[in-house]
C-alpha cells in the first residue's frame, strides 16, 4: 500500500514516513498543497495524509481539486479540532480528520480502517451488485451509478451507501453510523454524518431536496428505503 503525506513540517512529515514505513507502507512525502495535487493526479497512491495549513494551497483546497479527479482516502491532519473546521473538511472531500498532536498508534488505526475497506473485496460475494431504484452498487469494484453513469464517492460515502444498501428498512442513529462507518470508536461530531448523508444525495439522487432513496427518520436517524416502499406513501423523506 502507497501512502502521500503531505505537511510543510518537514520533521513531522520525516516521524510519519519513519513510523509508516515500519509497518510495510511505502510512504512518500510532499511539502504543500500544489505538489499534493500533482502527486495525487498520478494516481501512485491508497491513501494520502494531507495537513491543513500549508503554503501555495491549504489542504482544504488540495482535497477540493483532488476530489475532481480522484476518490482516494484522505485524511486530514490539522492542528485546529474545531467541530466547524472539521465539517468543511469533509465537505471538501476528507475522509477523516486528525487533530494535531496525535498519537501515532491512533493514525496508523485509522490508516488499517481505511484500507481495510477500500481494498477488501466483499465478504459475501466478490461480484456483489447492490440495486436501489437507480443506484447501482458494485461492491468488489467499489463503483456506484446513478441511472447509468460513474459517480465518484469518498471512502467514506461509498462504506456508507453500502451498510445502508445492505439493510433497506433499518433506521441507524448517527452515533450508530460513526462507530459502524469510521471502524471505531470516533469522537467526532456527529453532523460528520449529516454532512455525508447530504454529499451523498447530492451525487445520487435525482432531487437531492426530496431524495426518494436515501431517507430520514426523524428523531432518530437514516435509512435506504425499502424495496416494496412506495415513495408516494412516505411522510419523512427528506
Amino acid at each position: 500500500m502507497r501512502i502521500l503525506v503531505v505537511d510543510d513540517e518537514k520533521i513531522l512529515v520525516k516521524g510519519i514516513t519513519f513510523n509508516l514505513a515500519h509497518e510495510g507502507y511505502e510512504v512518500e512525502g510532499c511539502y504543500d498543497g500544489e505538489d499534493a495535487v500533482r502527486l495525487a493526479r498520478e494516481g501512485r497512491f491508497d491513501l494520502i495524509l494531507l495537513d491543513l495549513m500549508m503554503p501555495k494551497i491549504d489542504g482544504l483546497e488540495a482535497c477540493r481539486r483532488i476530489r475532481e479527479f480522484s476518490s482516494v482516502p484522505v485524511i486530514m491532519l490539522t492542528a485546529r479540532g474545531e467541530d466547524t473546521d472539521k465539517l468543511i473538511g469533509f465537505e471538501y472531500g476528507a475522509d477523516d480528520y486528525l487533530t494535531k498532536p496525535f498519537n501515532i498508534m491512533e493514525l496508523k488505526a485509522r490508516i488499517r480502517a481505511i484500507l481495510r475497506r477500500v481494498s477488501a473485496p466483499s465478504q459475501r460475494d466478490a461480484a456483489e451488485i447492490l440495486q436501489l431504484g437507480h443506484i447501482r452498487l458494485n461492491t468488489a469494484e467499489r463503483a456506484v451509478t446513478a441511472d447509468g453513469r460513474p459517480t465518484d464517492l469518498t471512502a467514506k460515502e461509498f462504506d456508507l451507501m453500502e451498510l445502508l444498501m445492505r439493510n433497506p428498512g433499518r433506521v441507524y442513529t448517527r452515533e450508530s453510523l460513526l462507530n459502524i462507518v469510521w471502524g471505531y470508536e470516533y469522537p467526532g461530531d456527529i453532523r460528520t454524518v449529516d454532512v455525508h448523508v447530504r454529499r451523498l444525495r447530492e451525487k445520487l439522487e435525482k432531487n437531492p431536496a426530496r431524495p426518494e432513496y436515501l431517507l430520514t427518520k426523524w428523531g432518530v436517524g437514516y435509512y435506504c428505503k425499502p424495496a416494496a416502499e412506495d415513495p408516494g406513501q412516505r411522510g419523512d423523506a427528506q
